[in-house]
């Protein structure tokens, strides 16, 4: 089979990479947006994310390509549509996750450790842990934590245990409703499913979604104000980026309650130009106040 840039591009979910912006909090709330190494040690880390996480990306689609032909959505993923071969996946896969364990290795060796755990965590997650119900959704929300570990404790900056606390509700509020719409895709439309979603319910995951949604907002409200923030940076004003937070979060839900969105957050940011503007507000606003 001739070689498809255009389908490779797509086999590697390039939007998928906005998901590696948790690198940049710690960048963000540590104020080392001035510090020129410490930057390109971040910027080294969130590169390498991009390309480890494609590599897993490429290896998940190979293992799951015969399924995916039977999905309504899935069935137009570069190997399960036919557009590129396996043996250039594994060959794609295995350059991108090489030149990722590289470029994390150049930011700093705890990168490049977090990094490696990323990804033998997620290879775990793809042999075994994503059929583990509740299990699954934590080791997704987990990918995510070791992102803004890699920019905090990968890079020298000593990370907020609120907003870790704040970044395990908002993935675990993005994990479980990305159950709920895969769940709600295999019951409107009859198509085979991950058999993790045969143990979950669309009002267990309601629940689920409520209680994570709940921490998320009481967590990041409960950083503003504390006396550990107000004191690091030097302004009480952090209270008035949660209704950004409160906003978007409700925007999520209405997505993913009316529509079919939640299955891929990236693609729904991307597509929503409220979720977008609510985003791109909340870093404009917190970084100005910051700053």
């Amino acid at each position: 089979m001739a070689l498809n840039p255009r389908a490779l591009i797509k086999l590697l979910r390039p939007h998928q990479w906005l998901k590696n912006g948790f690198v940049f909090v710690g960048l963000l709330f540590g104020h080392a947006w001035g510090e020129a190494a410490t930057v390109q040690a971040v910027l080294l880390a969130a590169l390498a994310f991009c390309l480890v996480s494609s590599a897993i990306y490429v290896v998940n689609d190979l293992a799951d390509r015969e399924a995916d032909r039977l999905h309504p959505h899935k069935k137009h993923r570069p190997l399960a549509a036919g557009t590129v071969s396996p043996s250039h996946g594994m060959v794609l896969s295995a350059i991108g996750a090489i030149a990722g364990l590289a470029l994390a290795w150049s930011a700093s060796m705890q990168v490049l450790i977090i990094v490696v755990l990323y990804g033998v965590l997620n290879l775990l997650y793809s042999w075994y842990l994503k059929h583990v119900v509740v299990l699954d959704v934590f080791v997704i929300a987990a990918g995510f934590m070791l992102r803004i570990l890699a920019g905090t404790v990968g890079v020298g900056i000593p990370p907020s245990s609120w907003l870790l606390l704040t970044g395990l509700m908002v993935t675990l509020f993005l994990g479980f409703a990305k159950r709920r719409a895969e769940l709600a895709v295999m019951e409107h439309s009859g198509a085979p499913a991950r058999k993790v979603l045969q143990n979950y319910s669309l009002p267990m995951l309601d629940v689920m979604i409520g209680v994570c949604a709940t921490g998320a907002v009481m967590a990041y409200s409960l950083y503003t104000i504390s006396d550990d923030a107000i004191a690091i940076h030097h302004t009480t004003d952090l209270i008035y980026t949660v209704p950004f937070v409160l906003y978007g979060l409700f925007r999520y839900l209405h997505l993913s309650f009316s529509s079919d969105a939640g299955e891929d957050p990236a693609r729904d940011l991307l597509r929503d130009p409220h979720l977008l503007v609510t985003v791109l507000g909340w870093a404009v606003f917190t970084f100005w106040l910051l700053a």
